[in-house]
């Protein structure tokens, strides 16, 4: 099973990136998942089932004990593309 995760932390600082969004790059950017776009106001990335549910545990911790006071994601299951196995 693959899994989509999207999410943003805050507080936003469009001057500067807080220590919380640095973190949540890294982390993502470490976590070996597929497809990662990270942007000014949200991040998303793909991978394997595991994969995704390790980082988002990983994301959260960090993120909080960084700064944030507030992560907000969405984790969604990817269907399989057509031909292809799940």
């Amino acid at each position: 099973m693959r899994l989509r995760v999207e999410f943003t932390t805050e507080p936003f600082d469009l001057d500067e990136a807080p220590r919380h969004a640095l973190v949540a790059r890294e982390i993502v950017s470490g976590a070996g998942l597929d497809h990662v776009d990270v942007g000014p106001f949200g991040t998303t990335a793909e991978g394997g089932r595991e994969a995704v549910l390790g980082a988002v545990d990983t994301l959260l911790r960090g993120c909080l004990e960084a700064g944030a006071t507030r992560v907000s994601l969405q984790v969604n299951v990817v269907p399989p593309a057509e031909g292809r196995d799940a």
